[in-house]
């Protein structure tokens, strides 16, 4: 077990030094999202993976033959499917001559957001973007599947508080001034991703990371008081339809499945809104499905060692 503490704390520290070589290399919005996702919640929820698993690995017969030779075809097939592809930083590339300008050109006359990153990933990549809200919904509705725990007890939620935290009263106080700022920055972020780095899936990580804090020194019990399990899960739909109730409102008005110039009279003003509501889903579906997720995994623990 110590081995793999060790392990996820080094692919934390890595994390952290691969968002300082992005920020040099004047890519700030992937620093972000390398700083929030890989160094701060990822290294979270394998630490509460970990509390999940036993010391060594149960023996099993099983052999997934089957499994193996799948991934194993499926991997074969990906490495080919590269070999027509251009060599890594090749100058005459598509992505070089014809994409790339034509984003870094037309961005602001088209969108008129200052921050490109935005608006390749909420308009000119919309279709990509709702997928990968797609994908991290799926990890949510698996997850819950999964560490699927009946409701707890009153005598349960007791044993919920962390009793090695109730002692730790500078923690705590500072916890308590840190939060309400981290809440803040969140939706600094949230809201202000088209004007600088950040956007719906930092500003989720970020809120989901406060609020994960104050589970951590006040207790799941105390947390589901504000955040109620239920909510939660209701929300991290409620951004998957957000999102995609856009594209179909954009289909109403006359125009294609998010074509955000319909919502307004003027297409600028329109791409705006369309931007500001979509990164609004992707905000609240990536925050409900982190915040889900430590739940998840911290009453299976409270429930594992209630049993014993």
């Amino acid at each position: 077990m110590s081995d793999l503490f060790a392990v996820v704390m080094l692919s934390g520290i890595y994390s952290l030094i691969s968002a300082s070589l992005f920020l040099d290399l004047d890519a700030v919005d992937v620093a972000f999202t390398e700083a929030s996702v890989g160094a701060g919640i990822s290294t979270l929820l394998m630490l509460a993976s970990l509390k999940l698993v036993s010391r060594y690995q149960k023996k099993t017969r099983y052999k997934p033959i089957l499994a193996f030779f799948v991934v194993v075809t499926t991997g074969a097939m990906l490495i080919y499917g590269t070999l027509d592809m251009p060599h890594f930083g090749t100058a005459d590339a598509p992505v070089h001559t014809h994409v790339a300008p034509r984003y870094l050109n037309e961005s602001m006359g088209e969108i008129g957001v200052p921050n490109v990153v935005t608006s390749v990933l909420a308009s000119y990549r919309g279709y990509d973007t709702l997928g990968e809200t797609l994908v991290i919904f799926t990890a949510g509705i698996g997850v819950m599947a999964l560490l699927m725990v009946s409701k707890q007890t009153k005598q349960e939620s007791k044993k919920l508080i962390p009793a090695d935290m109730q002692q730790q009263i500078i923690l705590r106080i500072v916890a308590k001034m840190m939060i309400p700022l981290i809440l803040m920055f969140a939706l600094y972020v949230q809201f202000h991703g088209d004007y600088g780095p950040g956007g719906g899936f930092q500003a989720g990580v970020i809120f989901a990371a406060g609020i994960i804090l104050y589970t951590m020194l006040f207790g799941l019990s105390t947390s589901q008081e504000v955040f109620k399990a239920t909510t939660i899960e209701l929300f991290t739909a409620a951004g998957v339809l957000l999102y995609g109730g856009v594209g179909v409102v954009c289909m109403l008005l006359g125009g294609n499945f998010l074509d955000y110039d319909f919502l307004k009279h003027d297409p600028v003003h329109g791409q705006h809104l369309g931007i500001l509501l979509v990164e609004l889903g992707v905000g609240i579906t990536v925050a409900s499905v982190m915040m889900i997720i430590f739940f998840k995994f911290t009453w299976r623990t409270v429930k594992h060692k209630y049993k014993k």
